[in-house]
């Protein structure tokens, strides 16, 4: 078991010794709002962090949603070099979004204080441990900062103004935290909404297929390690009180001394370790009503599919990371779920489709409702490669073995469907298996699912961090290719990432892609499919031909999706080598698709 939950006598010592200092009651500026700021709560090991409470100026007992990361609970989105981009963003979506509100507290990825105390909760925004206005060592996903989580809970859900019930909203890091600490059952934990939020520490977070996730730097550099408690070059400012709210001035050493970079941290562990069970939760022990909100782009349907939780739904949308969080279409689907659960509304709740996705096609999307993931009425199809040819198809089975060479730093191969004679919906988990080789002892697989239009362009979509991306990908280093049959199936093989086998020059080998995420199109008539297999990031280069699909208003641009960035970690000589595909008969490799055999 990976969580212990605390023990009840050990539980009531922690909650009796975590009791607020002397709040700082602050004018909110919102009539009916209070906003105590700063205020300290004692954690177990006797360290105070930091949280806002925003709560109704009604006295009564009301449900609490809260929310804890590293991006600074007073760090407004507009101030913040980090976060302007995202706020124009946001702005430019919804340009009335500051006539329903002041906007004076939203946080970046974190809900609208003002529009749940307005109706009847209190929001508390923590800093973590070693961010903001929080002392001590800033280590993200550690298991201190989520027993943190689970003291605030519970110290939340025992105050005077709370109902006992406390509810958990965010995105991102703060969806992520959702999981870890819904597995240590805090007392007052009643529903959980992560948002676009990894599960698995290692696959989703730390490394693809087995290649290290080194974009982790960008967002370790520019939006956490500014805020680190103790940090007095932050550009980013109080938006509260004006100046600074990272606490009392560190020196750089003490600084370092204070923070553990996760990208040195990862590359120390490059298998399923400890270190990633430590930060993975058990499924087994999420028990509260949960809401998945994942994307087709990138963050996931993991959570959803190993909680535990009898009462748990799953919907799936498209569109970028952020904007979406913020519509009044999401803010009615989140108020609906938490008034139900924390509320106890008889609202229809228990009614919602357990799933819901939003189907994407070139020129818009539609929702679709379901009883189950993946969807009830899928029909597996596998498009046979023929490395001969160049292209695939289900009839491709029986053909003559083939073989093609790519050099491992270039564009690869790419295999293509012909253009489609009915229109076709696809949506679900995704597969591809390979027999490949290499001149090295080593490879890797950087593997795209595109949609080609009938002029020969590609259909991009918005995706959780660019404007173009393709349907899907993969990724897989080939000396990680073992899988454990007993935790696979088809379109999700499960390679355990214990040890690394290496391959030997000439000799050909399985392996099964690992795509983090399912996918969704409904290919129209004259449209084809293309897999495009490589030893790099796939990208559009900048003379690409691309058309955007109409899933969101977004400019035009040659963005490629891209979210390993660089791979400073991967050896030339060894993952720059003659890369080989082999197809038909013995060595057949195909795309396993997930056909919707009501659109057929």
């Amino acid at each position: 078991m990976r969580f212990v939950r605390l023990a009840p006598l050990a539980a009531a010592f922690f909650i009796a010794f975590a009791q607020p200092g002397i709040a700082k009651q602050v004018d909110s500026g919102v009539p009916g709002m209070i906003f105590d700021h700063d205020v300290p709560v004692t954690m177990t090991d006797g360290l105070d962090l930091r949280v806002n409470i925003y709560r109704p100026e009604k006295p009564g007992h009301y449900p609490v949603l809260m929310l804890m990361g590293p991006y600074g609970k007073d760090t407004g989105m507009a101030d913040a070099p980090a976060y302007k981009a995202s706020w124009a963003k946001l702005i430019a979506k919804y340009p009335d979004l500051c006539k329903k509100s002041s906007c004076r507290y939203i946080r970046f990825e974190a809900p609208d204080p003002e529009r749940w105390v307005a109706n009847g909760y209190i929001v508390i925004h923590a800093d973590v441990r070693g961010a903001g206005a929080s002392p001590g060592v800033l280590d993200p996903f550690s298991p201190r900062e989520t027993e943190d989580y689970a003291t605030l809970i519970t110290w939340a859900a025992q105050q005077p103004w709370s109902s006992g019930k406390v509810g958990l909203l965010g995105t991102s890091f703060q969806a992520i935290s959702q999981y870890q600490v819904a597995a240590l059952q805090p007392e007052g934990l009643a529903a959980i909404l992560p948002w676009e939020g990894a599960y698995d520490q290692y696959r989703e977070i730390g490394y693809y297929g087995g290649i290290l996730n080194v974009a982790w730097e960008f967002w370790w550099t520019h939006q956490v390690v500014p805020n680190q408690n103790g940090n007095a070059t932050t550009p980013f400012v109080d938006s509260i009180n004006g100046g600074k709210d990272t606490g009392a001035p560190l020196s750089p050493e003490l600084l370092k001394q204070n923070r553990v970079d996760p990208v040195g941290a990862l590359a120390k562990h490059p298998f399923d370790d400890e270190y990633y069970h430590q930060r993975t939760p058990d499924g087994s022990r999420i028990t509260v009503p949960l809401l998945d909100v994942a994307n087709w782009t990138d963050w996931s349907t993991e959570g959803y599919r190993v909680a535990a939780s009898k009462q748990k739904w799953l919907r799936i949308q498209t569109g970028d990371h952020l904007t979406p969080f913020y519509s009044e279409e999401a803010l009615a689907l989140q108020k609906r779920f938490f008034d139900h659960f924390l509320k106890g509304a008889n609202n229809g709740w228990e009614k919602e489709p357990r799933v819901a996705v939003q189907v994407r096609r070139p020129d818009g999307t539609s929702w679709r409702n379901a009883g189950a993931w993946p969807l009830p009425d899928t029909q597996w199809e596998r498009y046979y490669l023929d490395a001969a040819s160049g292209s695939m198809a289900p009839t491709l089975e029986a053909a003559s073995p083939a073989e093609k060479s790519y050099q491992g730093s270039g564009d690869g191969l790419t295999f293509t469907t012909a253009p489609f004679t009915n229109e076709t919906e696809f949506t679900g988990p995704i597969g591809v298996r390979l027999w490949v080789g290499s001149s090295t002892a080593d490879m890797d697989i950087f593997a795209a699912l595109r949609l080609i239009d009938p002029q020969g362009r590609d259909v991009t979509f918005t995706g959780n961090s660019d404007p173009n991306v393709p349907l899907d990908l993969g990724y897989l280093r080939v000396s990680h290719r073992a899988v454990d049959p007993e935790k696979s199936a088809e379109y999700r093989p499960f390679h355990p990432h214990l040890t690394s086998e290496p391959m030997r020059p000439g000799q050909l080998y399985p392996a099964e892609i690992e795509f983090t995420e399912p996918t969704s199109i409904v290919v129209p008539k004259g449209y084809r499919l293309a897999l495009t297999i490589q030893g790099k990031d796939f990208g559009y280069g900048p003379n690409a031909p691309i058309v955007h699909a109409k899933d969101y208003d977004l400019p035009d641009t040659k963005n490629s999706g891209l979210f390993f960035a660089a791979h400073p970690n991967r050896d030339p000589s060894l993952y720059g080598g003659m890369d080989t595909v082999a197809t038909g008969r013995e060595h057949a490799s195909y795309l396993l698709l997930p056909s919707i055999a009501s659109r057929r």
